[in-house]
């Protein structure tokens, strides 16, 4: 908190990456040098699940609410609207405001937050109209035998049921657009399938061995998906859906651990990815894919995150606001 207190921040939103010795911004590409919102809000997110977990009958811990409590209410989503009907995922002081949010992807958490805001809220009208694209986000369609109720063609990468699903709880979740636990087990199916189908034939691939998402790969970073598949499977995207797909990612830990481990374990857990048709393994390890597979195990285990970041009053305001049912 203290760290995070000291950043640099615009109109209250944290940069996508920060200098961690500084809190200086460190521009994440020539134009994007200010404040990210939806990276923002995943931390926002954490912090309030922090939040309910603390105590405050202690002082101590008392305080730790009051300044997590202040740190929340200084992002101005208000501000990131560019006074249209839509949230904004950047804004710079050199290049005003970029690229907009509109969904289905992982920004969800982005608009219940903003809905949540004490400060700064935005109105409903901006979810519907902005992010659900007046209901253009519904896809409906079946891949492999199972039906995705919103977004892309196959789902896209997994990451877009993970990240903004470590706090907020899909198990319950709805709106007049989708079940979110359906949207988010069907996804993971549906990718898992792709790999044992493996129409490409990538060496590696199968039933035991799946997982597209966002990492690292042997010519740099992609967001892997069945249809933007390079032949590189991260394990994040296997183990992080285990509350989707239990058995599956289950699998797929043995599989990576046993089988594949001399290659793939290191110090802090899984590398990266890999791909072994190029017979390439990263050596690297990303904290937004090592994340989601601690959160998402404990999720899997015991719902405490989930049980956590759902008791926040905001949070259920929010909701309630945008129309969920949860």
């Amino acid at each position: 908190l203290g760290f995070l207190e000291t950043c640099d921040r615009f109109h209250g939103a944290w940069p996508h990456w920060l200098n961690g010795a500084t809190g200086k911004i460190v521009p994440f590409s020539p134009t994007d040098d200010g404040g990210d919102l939806v990276e923002t809000s995943f931390m926002i997110q954490g912090l309030y699940t922090m939040r309910q977990y603390l105590d405050s009958t202690n002082t101590e811990e008392k305080t730790l609410i009051q300044r997590i409590n202040t740190l929340a209410s200084q992002v101005e989503y208000d501000w990131f609207t560019n006074g249209q009907n839509v949230l904004f995922w950047l804004w710079s002081p050199n290049n005003g405001y970029i690229l907009r949010i509109e969904g289905y992807n992982e920004t969800l958490i982005t608009y219940i937050l903003a809905a949540s805001s004490k400060t700064h809220p935005v109105s409903a009208q901006l979810y519907h109209q902005g992010y659900a694209r007046n209901g253009a986000i519904k896809n409906g369609n079946s891949y492999y035998g199972y039906v995705l109720p919103l977004g892309q063609p196959y789902g896209g990468p997994l990451f877009f049921t993970h990240y903004s699903f470590l706090g907020l709880d899909p198990r319950n979740l709805s709106d007049q657009y989708a079940s979110y636990w359906q949207q988010n087990v069907n996804q993971s199916l549906i990718n898992w399938a792709y790999c044992t189908a493996n129409p490409k034939k990538y060496v590696g691939y199968g039933s035991d061995c799946w997982g597209l998402t966002a990492s690292d790969n042997p010519w740099g970073y992609n967001a892997h998906s069945p249809t933007n598949d390079l032949g590189v499977i991260t394990p994040s995207a296997a183990i992080s859906s285990i509350p989707y797909t239990p058995e599956q990612s289950m699998n797929a830990i043995r599989h990576f651990y046993y089988l594949l481990g001399d290659k793939l374990w290191g110090e802090y857990g899984f590398y990266d990815a890999f791909d072994v048709t190029e017979g390439w393994w990263a050596n690297s390890y990303i904290a937004i894919d090592q994340g989601p597979i601690v959160c998402m195990i404990e999720n899997y285990r015991t719902q405490l995150l989930w049980n956590l970041f759902m008791s926040c009053p905001e949070i259920q305001a929010g909701l309630t606001k945008l129309g969920f049912s949860f």
